[in-house]
């Protein structure tokens, strides 16, 4: 006799399914779990399987809470609620929101720990209860399954994060693409990055809006701006500033030769406009205004809407052409040069912005910083730190991962060392 099959209910408050064993059968029809002998089959490879994949993830999140340091982060909670709650604490307004904000985002560390524990947990004791039956449900193996999956991929994602530590690493991202070298080849590459970076915001589930896009003349795009709102999208993008190469058999090319092409992809922090504390003498710009192309309002294509703004004394310039009016699409136009130009100031360790030096991506040959070949073999690799993959195509379905976690590790590492 063995005891009957669990029962099991969604808990209201944690969202995670609540188990409840009924009691154990007497001593002497009891099992012993070790030598308990689960049915052959595919069934029981599954479970053992899983099992190992639970017994992984529970070493991974311990050490992950280990490292966290709970206790100091509980005690750091407290004693920015004590400043919170401080009578004097609007005194200073800036001091104030700097305060919340980090409370708001301790708190969230803590309980994102603390949901790592609570998902490992659950997947354990669906384990333990299998373990406890003569059958096997394939039901809660698939539900066990699917939370390791998606603790996995948290605790990835977590693990990059500690990886970040710049001034912009927590904002959002604007991410700039144009074609280079290789004619209507490079222009239909550009479009392919494009789909590329948009597919991978969305997996991200940021916020993830085309804001402009300029066609080529006979297929793809001569440039395009994408901007990504969410934490950390500028952190994990950073790495992919660069020329970016493709090599394959052209569809542009009637006798399908081998074709080589490069687009630049450029990155800035999607800064909120307090925030940019940052004064440029009118004299040093050069603003241009030229008509918007594609679709919009009835006076994008009569009016001299788009702007296109550059820092003299650095060459680096942007473009802005998404809003209606040239009045905002000169201020967005600006917001956007001073983030430019205060990533550089922080890269290049300057104290003031005339200090900087011009940093454009020149996409052509030898600058590359990842190739792509689809042809004659599968393979994508990143210059910079030799991760590659033969997965070209989840590669360009925005499986961006591997090649983001392997340059922030390469950039601590350089660090480190320099």
């Amino acid at each position: 006799m063995v005891s009957a099959p669990p029962r099991h209910k969604e808990s209201a408050a944690t969202g995670f399914t609540q188990y409840t064993l009924h009691p154990p059968a007497p001593e002497a029809n009891r099992v012993s779990r070790k030598n308990r002998r689960l049915p052959s089959g595919p069934c029981r490879t599954d479970f053992y399987a899983l099992r190992k994949d639970v017994e992984l993830a529970v070493a991974r999140v311990n050490e992950i809470r280990q490292s966290a340091g709970l206790e100091q982060l509980e005690e750091e909670i407290t004693s920015l609620e004590n400043k919170s709650t401080d009578s004097t604490l609007w005194d200073d307004p800036s001091k104030a929101q700097e305060i919340l904000v980090s409370l708001t985002e301790v708190k969230d560390r803590v309980k994102l720990l603390n949901d790592f524990k609570l998902q490992v947990e659950e997947a354990e004791t669906i384990v333990k209860l299998t373990e406890e039956l003569d059958s096997i449900d394939t039901g809660l193996l698939e539900e066990a399954s699917k939370i390791i999956k998606a603790l996995n991929k948290a605790l990835d994602n977590f693990e990059m994060t500690q990886l970040l530590s710049g001034p912009y690493d927590k904002e959002g991202a604007v991410i700039n693409i144009s074609a280079g070298a290789g004619g209507t080849d490079a222009q239909d590459w550009a479009d392919m990055l494009l789909r590329m970076y948009v597919r991978w915001g969305e997996k991200q589930r940021y916020k993830t809006r085309v804001v402009e896009k300029s066609p080529g003349e006979e297929a793809g795009i001569k440039s395009a701006t994408v901007e990504l709102e969410g934490r950390y999208a500028y952190g994990y993008l950073s790495g992919e500033k660069g020329t970016h190469r493709i090599v394959r058999q052209s569809p542009f090319n009637a006798k399908g030769l081998r074709q080589t092409s490069f687009a630049g992809v450029e990155i800035m922090p999607l800064l909120p406009e307090e925030s940019l504390n940052v004064e440029i003498p009118e004299e040093d710009l050069e603003i241009s205004f030229t008509r918007a192309g594609g679709k919009g309002g009835q006076n994008v294509n009569k009016v001299e809407t788009a702007v296109r703004m550059v820092h003299i004394p650095t060459g680096i310039a942007v473009r802005c052409s998404e809003e209606r009016s040239q009045l905002a699409n000169k201020i967005k136009a600006l917001s956007r040069l001073k983030a430019k130009l205060l990533v550089i100031a922080e890269e290049q360790r300057a104290s003031e912005i005339k200090q900087i030096r011009g940093d454009m991506v020149k996409a052509e040959w030898g600058q590359q910083i990842r190739n792509y070949v689809f042809h004659p073999y599968k393979l994508v690799k990143d210059v910079r730190t030799g991760c590659e993959t033969s997965d070209i195509t989840g590669v360009m379905d925005g499986e961006l991962d591997p090649f983001i976690r392997a340059y922030l590790k390469y950039k601590l590492v350089t660090a480190s060392a320099g």
